[in-house]
């Protein structure tokens, strides 16, 4: 697309823009000047959203993909590249949480599920757009983490472990892409006032809203940041994480309500 000034549109293709940080970030991309691509399950709620918010058919495009089916998401970012062109920023922002018992054969799938969405799906949403980012020499791609994949936390264990494995992700993926051009961000957010953190059944400090959220992850990624926690005051909770011995660490969790389980998604 052509701006009035001549200048070319930038694009970003978001992730989980159903709900959540994934509609804060579209928003403010929106806000930005940028065309959007939108990816979620519930395309209707996407549609919904867009047209309570005012925004010209003509800036966006919504694709249908389950990011935990590799040849869905995979298929998405192919539609985007033949319907809209190759991004500016790619955000790999859907993600799932929900509690795990290891104990019982049923929540393995759910477990199986969780890293297919929240790991496997992130890599396949960047897949579409390596190379050709790498052709041109310019592209952010951006990983949303999470402050829970810096310690296993009790009753979180397949969520903790899918966020690490961003966090770890992420940083290889940065190593790989240091002399192309492309930038690889990653973003840990603290607690966020959305649909899945609504459920949880115990104290979320610095609660935060997802268009402050938004804001704060715009800023980083514009600039390039390689690593941010997201509000700041979790950092500082991330670094003591990291910094406690196993014994204390243990302590502190003990008796921690868990997340909710589920036996379907």
């Amino acid at each position: 697309m052509i701006q009035a000034t001549g200048a070319m549109t930038q694009l970003v293709f978001i992730t989980g823009a159903s709900s959540g940080i994934g509609q804060a970030l579209a928003w403010r991309y929106h806000q930005a000047g940028y065309s959007l691509a939108l990816v979620a399950r519930r395309t209707s709620e996407v549609k919904s959203w867009a047209i309570a918010r005012g925004i010209s058919v003509d800036s966006y495009r919504i694709y249908s993909a389950d990011v935990a089916i590799t040849d869905s998401i995979v298929a998405a970012g192919q539609a985007c590249l033949a319907q809209q062109g190759l991004p500016d920023v790619v955000i790999a922002n859907a993600g799932i949480s929900l509690g795990v018992d290891t104990a019982l054969r049923e929540d393995l799938d759910v477990m199986a599920r969780i890293l297919a969405t929240n790991l496997t799906g992130l890599a396949a949403t960047f897949q579409p757009f390596i190379s050709a980012m790498s052709a041109r020499g310019s592209g952010k791609l951006v990983g949303i983490g999470s402050v829970a994949g810096i310690r296993g936390i009790p009753g979180h264990g397949a969520y903790c472990a899918s966020k690490a494995g961003v966090i770890s992700y992420c940083e290889s993926l940065r190593g790989e892409l240091r002399t192309s051009g492309v930038k690889v961000v990653t973003l840990s957010p603290g607690y966020i006032d959305t649909p899945l953190t609504q459920k949880n059944r115990y104290a979320m400090p610095f609660l935060m809203h997802p268009d402050k959220f938004a804001e704060k992850a715009f800023e980083s990624i514009e600039a390039g940041t390689r690593y941010r926690v997201i509000p700041w005051q979790m950092g500082l909770v991330a670094k003591l994480l990291r910094l406690l011995p196993n014994a204390l660490f243990d302590k502190v969790f003990a008796g921690r309500p868990r997340k909710h389980r589920s036996q379907t998604l």
